[in-house]
């Protein structure tokens, strides 16, 4: 299953996805994928009409992996756990664009970028994703150049 591009994103939809992003890529449909959020009857309704249009769809990993996919679609999760549970399930994207990741209240936590809190726990989920063969940047607007994800975990020391 190729074709999607896959952005990892706590926030999900928002501006930057649903204009920017949807715009310079040719995306027609979002999926969003992660477990806790398809089994919320609240987000369920709400992040459709985030999309501002765009048909959207919330779904588990293993509904998403089952969905149709094609270039014009565009795969929101959350963490970098849910991308990896679509990679080792057969997505093959040609590259995952780590996105907004904001700090939860409660964690323990490293900036990486200006707008990227990672956790130790999400460090080891980036490093199995890339380790996967999965090309990892970080590009936070389609104008800003695509940096390597990994060197920046590294600099960190994450």
């Amino acid at each position: 299953m190729a074709g999607a591009h896959v952005r990892i994103d706590n926030r999900l939809i928002h501006g930057q996805v649903t204009v920017a992003w949807t715009r310079r890529l040719g995306v027609r449909r979002l999926l969003v994928c992660n477990d806790e959020v398809a089994a919320d009857d609240l987000q369920r309704m709400l992040l459709p009409q985030a999309a501002r249009g765009l048909p959207t769809e919330v779904l588990t990993v293993e509904a998403t992996l089952a969905a149709p996919v094609a270039a014009d679609v565009m795969i929101l999760a959350k963490h970098p756990e849910d991308a990896f549970r679509l990679v080792d399930g057969g997505l093959r994207p040609e590259i995952v664009n780590v996105g907004n990741v904001a700090p939860r209240p409660g964690t323990a936590y490293t900036m990486v970028t200006r707008s990227i809190a990672v956790t130790a726990d999400e460090a080891d989920g980036y490093r199995k994703l890339a380790a996967a063969g999965v090309p990892l940047v970080t590009q936070l607007m389609p104008q800003d150049k695509p940096a390597e994800f990994v060197p920046l975990l590294d600099r960190k020391g994450l």
